[in-house]
């Protein structure tokens, strides 16, 4: 089975961009499901229903998020009613909406998505992200899907490299998302499970990390509040391919991809 993870697409030039190269890459590589963080698909930061719908009419079978999961009010009824779109894990269930995995069938079997947010570096201080997965991997409907993929949204690359390892022969495959930079180091650890650090991003090649390059200056020169507004111009894909044999659970081959 053929997986493909998209890296976080950036407004609406990156959902744009999504669409226009999504469907003849997956012919392209026989992907059998798709799975994209949209945190940042609405303009400014976060995501509305409309842009999740985007994302969904492209083509993405699960949408995962992170940090700007709560950053638009007219979002949250969305979360709620929407199976395939799911939040970080470690918020509290009690006060937030949405759920932290989902189980998509394939037909021939189910896969288990999680999401999960790190907690060094990050705004938001949540659960444990390691007792979490502990507590999600004993859930009866995760134990029973094979295939478990988890999109670990954290700023540290410490932090994601020893939750590969922890996770290891535990999951399918972990892929990281948050630094909008696709790292050089995927590849599959010892015990069979896919990893790359951060995955990437979908949007604007000429900016910082999807923004204007002049707002962020000005907002580490001067130390001021700034309102982002997304950079425009030619975009980029970045992704990652898990090879999950199905019989196992485990992977056999990553690859990182930057489609322009």
């Amino acid at each position: 089975m053929r997986i493909l993870c998209i890296g976080d697409v950036v407004g609406n030039l990156g959902c744009e961009f999504l669409r226009k190269k999504l469907s003849s890459l997956k012919k392209l590589k026989g992907i059998d499901m798709t799975i994209c963080n949209g945190e940042n698909s609405s303009d400014g930061n976060g995501v509305t229903p409309s842009s999740a719908e985007y994302i969904f009419n492209s083509g993405v079978d699960v949408i995962t998020m992170g940090n700007h999961t709560f950053r638009r009010k007219e979002f949250y009824p969305y979360l709620d009613e929407k199976p395939h779109i799911i939040r970080p894990a470690n918020f509290p269930d009690s006060t937030t909406p949405g759920r932290g995995y989902c189980i998509f069938d394939i037909g021939r079997f189910s896969v288990a998505v999680i999401n999960i947010m790190g907690n060094s570096f990050m705004d938001n201080i949540l659960d444990c992200p390691f007792r979490k997965m502990d507590e999600i991997l004993e859930i009866q409907e995760v134990k029973n899907s094979r295939i478990k993929i988890l999109d670990f949204h954290a700023e540290a690359t410490g932090e994601k490299r020893a939750m590969g390892f922890y996770l290891d022969g535990k999951i399918s495959a972990l892929f990281g998302t948050h630094t909008h930079v696709q790292t050089a180091d995927c590849e599959v650890l010892p015990k069979g499970t896919g990893y790359i650090t951060d995955v990437g991003m979908t949007g604007t090649i000429n900016s910082v990390l999807g923004v204007k390059p002049e707002i962020i200056i000005n907002k580490l020169r001067n130390k001021l509040p700034q309102r982002f507004d997304n950079a425009k111009g030619e975009c980029k894909l970045d992704c990652v391919i898990f090879d999950i044999d199905e019989k196992t659970g485990l992977c056999t081959q990553v690859e990182n991809i930057e489609v322009r």
